[in-house]
């Protein structure tokens, strides 16, 4: 398993220098139209990964929409672990009240249809987020929001589980006794002995980020249609799997790769962080 998360690792150091350092080498800009060279195979001369229906270059493409598709993984993540961590940081230690009431909004959450939830909430606010930020940065906001928002609740179980068993400790029981606040309690003495399931959380919620929104993009209600995120790259490219079937191959084997380097990444660091799990 080592093995397996130092591979994940490499991966995705390399996909993240190439997606947001890449362009700063390879110059080709993704919207550039060459129709002297439409549908082009990739490893031909100038064009590594092809080109698509009018001629843009298919590399230029994968690394521009590459940035896009990290990046809503990792902002997505942030407010998912954010908002889960507080949530069962209070419900671990504040008390059995407020133990209920939160353990059953959790609850609540889980039971709603993530999908059809994000279709709607997309379709209800597209138009006057991208008045308001523009057509990319609008609906990049409503995705990572809307994903953070509905994927925080096995964090909030976790984080949960680890302040339960946590609270009891020496260490806490100590604090207590010389009058540290609850706040700081919970935030300085157990949440920093808690990080390790949180951490592991965190990676395959990047990676569950990133196929919600590539999802959005391949269902035609993510990013706008000339926006190449890798979602929308397989969409278009499905419409020519028999004459160019590299145009929605490629994309998707980005995806693949990333989100199962995500997830080796992320049992990697839970074998690692667990004692039991290395014994």
């Amino acid at each position: 398993m080592a093995r397996l998360a130092i591979t994940g690792a490499a991966i995705l150091v390399i996909f993240f220098v190439a997606c947001f350092f890449g362009p700063l080498v390879y110059t080709v800009s993704p919207e550039a139209l060459d129709f002297s060279a439409i549908l082009v195979p990739p490893l031909s001369p100038g064009h590594a990964f092809g080109t698509d229906e009018l001629g843009r270059d298919l590399l230029a493409r994968c690394l521009y929409g590459g940035r896009i598709s990290l990046s809503v993984g990792i902002v997505a993540m942030a407010i998912a672990v954010s908002l889960g961590t507080v949530v069962g940081a209070l419900a671990g230690y504040w008390g059995r009240k407020t133990d209920q009431l939160l353990m059953r909004t959790t609850d609540l959450f889980l039971s709603l249809p993530t999908l059809p939830l994000l279709l709607l909430t997309v379709y209800l606010f597209r138009d006057p987020m991208m008045k308001t930020f523009g057509p990319e940065l609008g609906i990049f906001l409503i995705v990572v929001v809307m994903i953070g928002l509905l994927a925080w609740m096995a964090t909030a179980r976790i984080v949960r589980s680890s302040f339960l068993t946590l609270k009891n400790k020496e260490f806490v029981e100590a604090a207590v006794n010389i009058g540290v606040s609850r706040r700081a309690i919970m935030f300085r003495q157990i949440l920093p002995n808690a990080m390790s399931p949180i951490i592991v959380v965190a990676t395959l919620e990047v990676g569950n980020a990133i196929i919600t929104e590539s999802t959005l993009s391949f269902l035609g209600v993510g990013f706008p249609p000339d926006t190449p995120t890798w979602g929308r790259l397989v969409t278009d490219g499905s419409q020519f799997l028999q004459a160019a079937p590299w145009l929605a191959l490629i994309p998707g084997a980005l995806i693949f790769f990333t989100v199962l380097s995500i997830n080796f990444l992320g049992d990697g660091l839970r074998d690692a962080l667990d004692p039991r799990q290395r014994k």
